[in-house]
């Protein structure tokens, strides 16, 4: 089975019609590193390597390349007694110096091989170069080689949601796994939405014990419009134990975990779980059917603050990313709108709009994660601009201005709204929905597409590109039910967002790309991962 599946994806790769840039096999490795110097000769490793560290504190990554190194050397892995006794060298060096965090130096020369960086991030990453070329490297010889590298990017992400269906331990590990491989080092970890609670809050248990349970599905072909249901039940959440090693696990590939705690909008398993949360005083279930629910936390409730503010205390306690997302997109206002409590609240604090209210309250919850010493992050409906077309025009732009502080997740809207953002100084993190939502089908967003996608749009001025913080990839759950489906819809085109997150423009190509593409395809059909074949995931290229 192993052997057929990978036939059919090489076949299907060469049965394309572009032009292969030439490259040695020995440097397929993706992401494209952005300086390469080739020179004459081999290091012949004669299937051993022999490791050394020049610190201890780069023990936990010392033990790391062993495990990982393993199935390049068939268990012929030492560690060295002494500098001239080893042939691959980890060197940390703070005086290196490198444009961005995570940048490496490797270097293969007749002495075997050396990785320098200034950070144990940077050694990591040189490392999982070494695992690619090592992955095509013939007769047991290394090419010579200099590679001078660091990422474009300082936020180069992964979204998984499993508010729709929750997936578990281990495929969240496999996806780690591949993102340490592609040198990705954020996972942003979607946990409540309508449909489903997956986090335990201690303080709150029926979050878990109702809110992450539903008792059917929306399915089939029509979607969002689809009457069929599955009529099965679906269930599934975290405990905080589970949370912890998730978070160790991917601590140590130099990955930090982002929470994303849905407010006020996306409210509706919280609110199944305790009513007094809604804004309508209505008891609802877990909904069964996709899309936006309109019942949202009532934000001019004193006692659904203490609830927010205590789930947070929870999330930071287990979570230790700067960052913290809060979600803020698509917050239906007409449950606002019929509450005397929301618009009692409104005059009494000189809110015009419920645009007003939610950035004012957006800008509360910022404060409190400040005075924690954290950032908030939220979907770019944050700002206050209307980007929906079930939104009244009175709730157009508010007059509140969000938080300067605030990290803008842009996904929707006219373009000009995310420059203007980030000339007005706000990092931004750009993941356009037209460009990186994988759950869009690869008709809609091909293998090539999500390849040449620029997180800085031509519009923004050169002084303000430095604001744009990164990108992310956003693996959105509702028409996903399965993990092999999700590999499907993941990969490859994870390979080319990575590339996007650390390949400066200049060194990416995407002919280039697709010849370095075989060997990572081969490491995923040895993992058992079903990606897509190449002829579907470029769906408009000739055959």
């Amino acid at each position: 089975m192993i052997k057929s599946l990978r036939f059919l994806g090489y076949s299907l790769l060469f049965m394309l019609p572009f032009v292969s840039i030439a490259q040695d096999d020995a440097f397929q490795v993706i992401p494209q590193p952005n300086k390469m110097i080739k020179t004459e000769g081999n290091f012949a490793h004669k299937n051993k390597l022999s490791l050394r560290i020049n610190k201890e504190t780069l023990n936990p990554l010392l033990e790391y390349a062993s495990e990982a190194l393993q199935d390049n050397f068939e268990g012929n892995i030492t560690l060295a007694k002494s500098k001239s006794a080893a042939n691959l060298h980890f060197i940390l060096d703070n005086k290196i110096e490198t444009k961005s965090k995570g940048g490496y130096n490797l270097l293969i020369d007749k002495k075997g091989v050396k990785i320098s960086a200034a950070s144990e991030q940077g050694l990591f990453y040189g490392l999982q170069t070494l695992l690619q070329m090592l992955k095509t490297n013939k007769d047991h010889v290394l090419s010579y080689v200099e590679i001078t590298d660091a990422p474009r990017f300082e936020w180069r992400a992964f979204m998984l949601d499993e508010a729709r269906y929750f997936k578990g331990i281990t495929q969240v590990k496999k996806l780690l796994d591949e993102m340490a491989r592609l040198k990705m080092n954020v996972f942003h970890w979607h946990l409540v939405d309508d449909q489903g609670w997956r986090i335990e809050i201690k303080k709150y248990p029926l979050l878990t014990e109702i809110g992450s349970k539903r008792a059917s599905t929306q399915v089939g072909p029509r979607k969002w419009n689809s009457p069929i249901q599955s009529g099965e039940p679906h269930e599934g959440f975290y405990t905080q134990d589970e949370i912890k090693e998730i978070i160790k696990y991917a601590e140590d590939r130099y990955i930090t975990v982002v929470p994303e705690i849905e407010m006020p909008g996306h409210a509706s398993a919280a609110i199944a779980a305790y009513p007094w949360l809604g804004s309508s005083g209505e008891e609802i279930e877990v909904p069964i059917n996709f899309g936006v629910s309109e019942d949202i936390f009532n934000v001019a409730d004193p006692k659904v603050y203490e609830f927010l503010t205590d789930v947070l205390d929870e999330v930071m306690a287990l979570f230790p990313s700067k960052v913290i997302h809060i979600g803020g997109d698509e917050a239906k206002y007409e449950h606002w709108e019929q509450s005397a409590m929301i618009k009692n609240y409104m005059k009494e604090n000189n809110l015009n709009t419920f645009a007003d209210l939610q950035v004012a309250f957006t800008n509360r919850i910022s404060q409190y994660l400040e005075s924690k010493g954290r950032k908030m992050m939220g979907w770019n409906e944050i700002l206050g601009q209307n980007i929906h077309e079930y939104q009244a025009k009175k709730d157009k732009a508010a007059e509140e201005e969000l938080s300067k502080s605030s990290v803008v997740h842009f996904w929707r809207g006219d373009i000009k709204l995310m420059t203007e953002a980030a000339a007005e100084g706000y990092e931004i993190v750009n993941s356009l929905h037209t460009e990186t939502y994988l759950d869009y089908s690869y008709s809609n967003i091909s293998l090539e597409r999500a390849y040449n996608f620029d997180p800085i749009p031509e519009s923004l001025e050169t002084q303000y590109h430095n604001n744009v913080i990164g990108t992310g990839a956003q693996m959105w759950g509702e028409w996903i039910p399965t993990n092999g489906y999700m590999d499907y819809m993941v990969y490859p085109r994870i390979a080319a967002y990575a590339e996007v997150g650390w390949t400066q423009p200049k060194q990416k190509d995407f002919n280039r790309f697709m010849s370095r593409l075989p060997a990572l395809l081969e490491t995923w059909t040895d993992k058992g991962i079903y990606f897509a074949p190449i002829k579907e995931a470029l769906p408009n290229k000739d055959n």
